[in-house]
């Protein structure tokens, strides 16, 4: 059996600012299947995308897989335990496509449906909210041997499996999320190869980017339609705040085509029912053309209950025609350092960011409550001589980030809930093991758990709100 250690009592942390939030603020831990689960070849799961990319040699740190992972397959009741020990109200999860339907169509799996079946009855019986999300980047292999996401039949599997799901859970689930970082899905794995499936073609992640969005729009439509108990639907993009370095024009264009591509792209289609115009433009002239069809548009605006916000630091753009990445958005952009401290995973610390982010939301996008469905920090942690996982740095960091939260709200942000990401130390895609995420650190020789400092001054957090 597993140890965890167990909150520890120390001096009450400043306030950051919770008397801004509203009393029903949720406060949760988050996660994700392929990262966490393991049991990748047990009871009728098949192979996702992720299964294979991890095989090609130099795709992953390590040649690192999700084949164990966490375990949680096998320890999820120990698991829903400590989750529930930290006294969050809400757990965010998501659903493994290829272990409720392994060849990404046909009936269910019967023994992948049960286990989330026992997930989330082990989660209302500790009276923490399940937080379902529908695609959380794994899909199932048989799926992209057909076209992936680039192929518009996707998005119509995607609803079958969807269907499937609600089936099993919507009696007792009222949360559910479409899709995880369609930005990540579409560009990372389909233009630049960093990700599943490790494809480098622009116009298949252009393609895939709107049959993503369709996929949703036919999931959320769905799922509304279907319900017998209420329920509140929403998806979850990786937003950043964007500057320009300067007021030069070229700047300000730099700074214009990167949030368009990374942000509005996103956005608009998703609550104002169009593509923003010069986004569209600048890939029509690298050659590139959304592949949208009479209705697809009406069908994507569907009514969000939730806009998830994934944040995790904020990016300054410059011209550069010497540039040919921009931090991923484009030729002749480049991104400018600020001096802050940097995570392990190389990105700058600015929760001033966050606060920005939320508040041009609100404004520019009223009337949909706003969730942070993750926001967190990798540092190398490490277990000291007194078995306790001592990790300063991740305090601080939120420390400040429900900080920013707090002002944004103050500002007037409609700001619902807040998720740590991570709950554990998991598999994180192509930097493997080597990045520690999570509130919980984990041996992953022995599957030991053991609560960091982090998760202790965050559960401290959570009660005080509370009382």
């Amino acid at each position: 059996m597993n140890s965890t250690t167990a909150p520890t009592a120390t001096a009450a942390e400043p306030d950051p600012g919770l008397a801004h939030l509203p009393a029903d603020f949720l406060w949760g831990v988050a996660t994700s299947s392929y990262q966490i689960e393991g049991a990748a070849s047990e009871d009728g799961r098949t192979p996702s995308i992720w299964d294979t990319f991890c095989r090609v040699p130099g795709a992953v740190v390590g040649q690192h897989n999700g084949d164990v992972a966490c375990d949680h397959y096998r320890r999820m009741p120990e698991d829903v335990a400590m989750i529930a020990g930290l006294g969050v109200n809400a757990y965010r999860f998501s659903i493994a496509w290829p272990r409720v339907q392994p060849h990404g169509r046909g009936p269910a799996n019967a023994r992948g449906l049960d286990f989330y079946k026992r997930l989330v009855d082990e989660l209302l019986a500790r009276g923490v909210q399940p937080w379902i999300t529908l695609y959380h980047w794994d899909l199932p292999q048989e799926l992209e041997d057909m076209g992936g996401w680039p192929a518009r039949d996707t998005a119509y599997r995607f609803a079958d499996y969807a269907a499937l799901v609600q089936t099993a859970l919507g009696d007792r689930v009222e949360h559910w999320t479409t899709l995880n970082e369609p930005w990540c899905s579409a560009y990372l794995g389909y233009a630049e190869g960093m990700h599943a499936p490790g494809r480098r073609e622009p116009a298949a992640a252009a393609a895939a980017t709107h049959h993503l969005l369709l996929g949703h729009g036919l999931v959320a439509q769905q799922l509304r339609d279907r319900a017998t108990t209420p329920l509140k639907v929403g998806i979850t993009l990786n937003l950043s705040d964007h500057l320009a370095a300067s007021d030069d024009p070229g700047d300000l264009d730099a700074l214009r085509r990167a949030d368009g591509i990374a942000n509005r792209l996103y956005l608009d289609p998703l609550l104002r029912g169009a593509y923003p115009a010069d986004v569209v433009a600048d890939l029509e002239r690298q050659g590139i053309k959304l592949p949208v069809r009479d209705g697809d548009l009406e069908q994507i605006a569907q009514p969000l209950d939730t806009l998830g916000v994934n944040y995790y630091s904020h990016n300054t753009y410059a011209a550069d025609p010497r540039a040919d990445e921009g931090g991923g958005y484009g030729a002749g952009i480049r991104t400018v350092p600020q001096g802050a401290e940097r995570t392990a995973m190389g990105w700058e610390v600015l929760p001033e960011g966050l606060t920005r982010l939320l508040v041009r939301l609100g404004r520019d996008y009223p009337g949909t409550p706003l969730v942070i469905t993750e926001n967190g920090a990798a540092y190398d942690d490490e277990v000291a001589p007194d078995g306790q996982v001592h990790d300063p740095l991740r305090v601080e960091y939120f420390r400040s980030h429900i900080a920013a939260v707090c002002r944004a709200a103050e500002q007037g942000a409609d700001i619902r809930g807040y998720f740590a990401w991570s709950l554990m130390d998991n598999f994180e895609w192509a930097e493997g093991y080597r990045r520690r995420f999570g509130l919980v650190h984990v041996d992953y020789a022995t599957q030991r758990r053991t609560l960091k400092d982090s998760a202790q001054w965050y559960s401290r957090l959570v009660e005080r709100f509370s009382r």
